[in-house]
């Protein structure tokens, strides 16, 4: 691709913290037309996007293990905000992806292009507890050559807390999908949850999507978006992406996937400050997330 990729600092859309390039495509993103029969893959950075999108892909290809290695994870369940120089944008992506389309967003709620409201699509939102997405965030910050430098930990850290990395603040966005759950067209899930009995997320996903499946097609489901197989998954692990934009020698894109890996980061006084920021911000919320397994 020939094209350095260095991280700049991040532009402002409607005053969420955002990706220049991203800006730049803007228009199109919010005039994006969404089909009745598209499902849209929302969530936080960091917080089970590709896990949750290969899960869809497979029921989409009814248990078809085959038929989810055709191409990338990115080509198959496109990322509607996403552009990078020198690849198709993901609304260029999502028009030629045929009939029912499975769409991807970290967009903060309020920035959801129109037409998803208008056309009524499934939403599946998931959400991570906060400090596994830090922590998970902040190797991201450092391979993925599109970021800003996020200095220190700590440095990252005081950068997350302030709302200022990519998409925002983690407690808006969080809030904002779940205010949005009364609707019966969005069902809210927990990267914990899925980590500790995936067979009944999924059934959750299946009777949201009026699905029906045979157990041991919900099985090879399990098996193959086990981390340990989408990790060596070359359509999942995000290896076929150019190392001008991601260099997976600093950090793998599929890192650990588990539950409480923030106790291996944060220092005592960290997870201090953090705790009294988190109860601050979640004050008054009936939104509770497991920061351990």
């Amino acid at each position: 691709m020939g094209v350095e990729v260095v991280g700049e600092e991040l532009g402002s859309l409607h005053g969420i913290p955002l990706f220049k390039t991203f800006i730049e495509v803007w228009p199109q993103v919010e005039a994006f037309q969404a089909q009745p029969d598209d499902l849209l893959v929302s969530t936080y950075p960091k917080s089970g996007t590709t896990w949750l999108s290969e899960i869809l892909d497979i029921i989409y290809q009814d248990g078809s293990v085959e038929k989810c290695q055709r191409d990338a994870i990115y080509n198959r369940v496109p990322f509607l905000e996403y552009k990078e120089p020198g690849m198709p944008s993901g609304v260029e992506l999502l028009e030629k992806t045929p009939s029912p389309r499975l769409v991807t967003t970290h967009l903060p709620v309020q920035l959801l292009p129109k037409s998803f409201c208008d056309k009524n699509c499934k939403v599946i939102y998931m959400a991570r507890n906060p400090k596994d997405v830090v922590v998970s965030y902040y190797y991201f910050y450092q391979m993925a050559k599109t970021h800003p430098d996020p200095g220190t930990l700590a440095e990252f850290l005081e950068t997350f807390m302030a709302g200022k990395v990519a998409y925002g603040s983690w407690y808006e966005h969080v809030q904002g999908w779940w205010e949005k759950k009364q609707e019966k067209q969005l069902l809210y899930l927990f990267y914990e949850d899925m980590k500790k009995d995936p067979w009944q997320e999924v059934q959750k996903i299946l009777r949201f999507l009026g699905k029906e499946m045979a157990e041991e097609m919900v099985e090879r489901i399990l098996h193959h978006t086990s981390f340990q197989e989408m990790k060596k998954n070359p359509s999942a692990n995000y290896n076929s992406v150019p190392t001008a934009l991601m260099d997976h020698s600093i950090s793998p894109f599929l890192r650990k996937g588990i539950i409480g890996d923030w106790k291996n980061h944060f220092t005592v006084a960290q997870n201090e400050r953090f705790n009294q920021h988190y109860q601050k911000h979640m004050m008054g919320s009936d939104l509770h997330f497991q920061m351990e397994a």
